[in-house]
């Protein structure tokens, strides 16, 4: 039996490295080779033809990656890729860019906005409270709620959680209260005492009429949940699908993973975060030493967004019009100014708007005092490290908490060559010794905080779908800056010997792969 199950473990990786973006890049270089290897054995008389018609796509294509619009750090390294690896490069920039599905995700993104937002509309008169109190936050506001469809609320308790016990804690009360509905979105999910337990809970309300859906992540069927596991949940009554099913070689769909985390209950309770449904996450299995991570609950107005935001994802691969009014609940009649504002947000690769990146520039652009951050990886383009310096040299302080032991050695081998330059740039970088920062937040000068599931790498910038929580003028700000402090005296500071000391593989590593971190 432990032998068959080591094979199942074995096989699911197998197929999870050659299904994936890297395993068809390494597929393609293996083409390439027998090309380049076949073509002067077996086809001389048409060498010249077939070696013209090579250039002659891979100029084409280079001309088409300059002229799109986009980043600059991500057109740079597919120009890297083709010129390096004309073949591979070439054949690969077509199939990631000329996908109908991600097309028609896009669309049916795009339509399903237009439904939800009579459901999102800005209420005037907080926006105008807005102007009178921090302008530049009201001018986020705008730009989140004109652009984007995400108002800004008041009415809206915060509650702030330092560690993902204390979210497990408090979901399990509010699930254990839940009358109408229940919707989940997660990244992750793993069998455990975290994932168990919560299930129980779904099992039983869904049996007391309770309607129960529940949304992860597709990556999940590699080596996390049986492939069939939605089904097995639709037994208990729970309805149950995967985001960005892994469809192989079909479509690169897969590369923009579902990477939030919501939970709302009744339309009334609302969690946002970093916190996934594994144990890990809750310091229930060690992985990588203490797993330090944040969420947020919200009691209020605010949870509308989440509601929609969640119902818009669930919705993409459904037909029909959803009875979104079903779902939303009345809002306060009277203003309680003490809990300030509130904005929950989401990110789509498919809109052509960074929505978290522009809320991470917004707080370091407007910052008087500080700007305080955790993140479990640092992957930037040209114009956050820019930001981050610029910030740093206006006086502002500027620090970063790290993980101190990573969960991808990689990742942390392309974070560690940006340290030089952002230390030397007056950025502070702290690295976190107890063991691995899973956190995302921003905190700045007492009043202002976002919280959510964006980490600082192009990934979560630029390729996933994510959600977060901007929060300004609400008591929980405070708890978000002194949880940081608490956590900063748990780290260590990283100063620029220690930098130029590490290890010469290590450095060599991370150069390379920074040249191609935007295709990672």
């Amino acid at each position: 039996m432990k032998e068959q199950s080591t094979k199942a473990v074995a096989k699911k990786k197998f197929f999870k490295m050659v299904f994936s973006r890297a395993g068809i890049f390494v597929i393609l270089i293996l083409v390439q080779m027998l090309i380049f290897l076949g073509i002067p054995y077996y086809l001389k008389e048409y060498a010249t033809f077939i070696y013209s018609v090579m250039s002659l796509m891979e100029i084409i294509v280079l001309v088409y990656i300059i002229n799109t619009e986009g980043n600059p750090a991500f057109k740079l390294s597919w120009i890297l890729c083709v010129m390096a690896v004309p073949v591979v490069g070439t054949i690969f920039y077509i199939y990631v860019h000329l996908q109908l599905e991600t097309r028609f995700v896009q669309n049916r993104l795009a339509a399903l906005r237009m439904e939800t937002e009579p459901y999102m509309d800005q209420d005037q008169k907080i926006t105008d409270a807005l102007w009178e109190g921090k302008s530049a936050n009201a001018q986020l506001s705008y730009y989140l709620s004109h652009q984007l469809g995400f108002p800004t609320y008041r009415n809206t308790e915060a509650e702030y959680f330092p560690v993902g016990e204390a979210k497990f804690a408090s979901m399990i009360k509010e699930l254990e209260k839940a009358e109408k509905f229940i919707f989940m979105e997660y990244f992750i999910v793993e069998e455990g005492i975290m994932w168990n337990t919560i299930l129980e809970i779904l099992k039983r309300k869904a049996a007391e009429g309770v309607e129960v859906r529940f949304m992860y992540d597709g990556m999940c069927a590699f080596d996390l949940l049986p492939y069939s596991y939605p089904k097995k949940l639709q037994k208990y009554g729970i309805n149950c699908k995967m985001s960005n099913k892994i469809r192989p070689f079909v479509s690169t769909i897969q590369n923009n993973r579902d990477h939030r985390k919501i939970c709302v209950i009744d339309g009334q309770v609302g969690y946002v975060g970093g916190v996934n449904l594994a144990d890990e996450y809750i310091n229930e299995k060690e992985r990588f030493g203490h797993w330090k991570d944040t969420a947020v609950l919200l009691r209020g107005d605010a949870v509308q967004s989440l509601t929609m935001i969640f119902l818009q994802m669930w919705d993409v691969d459904m037909r029909g019009v959803e009875p979104y009014g079903k779902y939303l609940t009345k809002k306060a009649d009277t203003l309680n100014e003490k809990l300030g504002y509130v904005i929950p947000y989401a990110d789509s690769p498919f809109d052509h708007e960074n929505v978290g990146e522009e809320v991470y520039f917004h707080i370091l652009n407007h910052a008087k005092k500080y700007v305080h951050i955790m993140t479990p990886y640092l992957i930037l383009d040209n114009e956050m490290l820019t930001t981050l310096i610029r910030a740093a040299k206006s006086g502002i302080e500027v620090i970063i908490i790290m993980p101190h032991i990573p969960d991808k050695w990689y990742a942390f081998a392309v974070a560690k060559t940006y340290y030089k330059e952002l230390i030397e740039g007056g950025v502070q970088i702290y690295e976190y010794t107890p063991g691995f920062v899973h956190a995302k937040i921003f905190v700045s000068d007492d009043d202002t905080a976002t919280v959510g599931s964006i980490n600082l790498d192009f990934r979560s910038l630029y390729l996933h779908f994510e959600n977060g929580v901007f929060i300004y003028d609400n008591p929980e700000v405070q708890k978000v800056e002194d949880d940081f402090q608490n956590t900063l005296a748990k780290c260590h500071k990283v100063t620029v010997t220690e930098v130029r000391n590490r290890g010469i593989l290590m450095k060599m590593a991370g150069q390379v792969l920074r040249l191609v971190a935007p295709l990672m």
